[in-house]
């Protein structure tokens, strides 16, 4: 008994989680395809991911991965479930905040709503390494404010004209409404190698010249036929189709996803997500 130590029952310090933003200014860029993919690709990196699908009005991240969540955020809202139990697990692990479809008091929530949205995050007790987050499309006040409070904005374009200039607009009003300065561009569907490159480019060559950002190459994730199977299989095609273009495509976005720091300072578990959401919401108000 004489070397017999006290066990050290304090517990281990959490580390941060980290919150990436996946958005595109417009519809039909393919963002969601991309958050479920990712997420999967990061899930077997060793990550324990949460997916929210912040989608208020036209959810469909559990579609994409042939997910049935009995409850929804509406129920959460409502107060008739908690977010634990609303969560459903996907692939290879991950879990998934499904919203509520066509439901049009979810995406029209008013501020109190939605800090009793935000706040029920706080709850969860599991460990979240990643938190992706599944935007809507266009610029009304819950993209911004989702993504305001993330750490990384990825913004999926694709070769089409209206796609470059809504992810203009959506970087122009972040950094000059919202002072958020650093973006991530992922070109989604590219027909050659170096289409990619090229849309990052003209977006960038845009942003240098009126906007004061940083701008950063994500990649490409190619056109692939496996992607077109895996869409209506609901399944990612990082799980069922591995060894495709665009499966491997995915893998690489997610082990350069893996080294994307959490800013200096930022402290805790989803509560301080939580504390910059409400912040970021009190912000969209304040310029109202």
């Amino acid at each position: 008994m004489a070397n017999w130590k006290p066990i050290d029952v304090r517990p281990l310090p959490s580390r941060p989680v980290k919150v990436v933003a996946v958005t595109g200014g417009k519809g039909g860029v393919g963002k969601t395809n991309v958050t479920a993919n990712l997420a999967v690709a990061l899930a077997d990196r060793g990550q324990s991911v949460l997916v929210l699908d912040a989608d208020l009005g036209l959810a469909n991240i559990d579609v994409v991965l042939g997910l049935q969540p009995r409850w929804n955020l509406s129920h959460v809202m409502s107060g008739e479930r908690a977010l634990e139990e609303v969560i459903v697990d996907g692939p290879r692990g991950i879990r998934v905040v499904p919203a509520s479809s066509g439901l049009r008091q979810m995406a029209n929530l008013g501020g109190l709503e939605h800090a009793g949205l935000i706040r029920a995050f706080s709850d969860l007790g599991q460990r979240v390494d990643t938190l992706l987050i599944d935007t809507a499309a266009g610029l009304h006040d819950g993209v911004t404010t989702f993504v305001r409070a993330a750490h990384h904005v990825l913004v999926v374009v694709c070769d089409e004209p209206a796609s470059l200039t809504d992810a203009y607009a959506l970087i122009k009003v972040m950094s000059r409404e919202h002072r958020v300065r650093d973006f991530r561009v992922l070109a989604n569907q590219t027909r050659n190698p170096g289409e990619g490159r090229e849309l990052y480019e003209k977006l960038f060559r845009v942003c240098d010249r009126f906007l004061d950002v940083n701008l950063e190459f994500a990649g490409s994730i190619p056109h692939d036929e496996f992607l077109r199977r895996a869409v209506q299989r609901q399944s990612a095609v990082v799980e069922a189709f591995p060894g495709s273009v665009a499966a491997l495509a995915f893998k690489k976005l997610a082990a350069k996803a893996d080294t994307w720091a959490v800013p200096g300072g930022a402290r805790g578990h989803l509560e301080f997500f939580v504390e910059r959401l409400v912040t970021a919401h009190a912000g969209v108000g304040a310029l109202q």
